[in-house]
């Protein structure tokens, strides 16, 4: 089975990821685990691919549970961020406050743990997942 996951998302102030988005450059991203990262040798460019089951904002409330597919590019710098893509960022009204909760199923077309189960060591509890201070995605 792949790696289940609940990441938060990083990246830049709400008003640049706005222009970021416009102009298709890189604005969010999230960090594959380190398990990951060591055993299938992460590469600047990798794509990684698997289920995007949830959404959460800074309340730890759910936004949405898309339960959908999605193929992602790691950064050209370092094997350990993964892209967010513009669409996906204007779809789920993402910001730097947000956390995702997701499946990895493969990296590099290779699949992740195959016939086994794994929990990611990152996985953000709830009571984390609720910050002092959040600012929401801005249109």
């Amino acid at each position: 089975m792949p790696e289940k996951c609940r990441v938060g998302v990083c990246g830049y102030d709400p008003v640049l990821v706005k222009g970021y988005v416009k102009t298709g450059d890189r604005c969010l991203w999230w960090h594959i685990s380190d398990e990951l990262y060591d055993e299938y040798k992460v590469k600047p460019g990798d794509t990684v691919s698997g289920k995007l089951l949830s959404v959460y904002d800074g309340e730890a409330k759910k936004t949405a549970s898309p339960n959908e597919a999605f193929e992602w590019k790691v950064s050209k710098e370092s094997g350990l961020a993964v892209l967010l893509p513009p669409e996906a960022i204007t779809k789920f009204k993402l910001s730097a406050f947000h956390f995702l909760e997701l499946v990895v199923e493969k990296i590099s077309g290779k699949d992740v743990y195959p016939g086994k189960e794994q929990m990611s060591a990152k996985w953000w509890p709830e009571e984390k997942m609720k910050l002092d201070y959040k600012v929401g995605y801005i249109a």
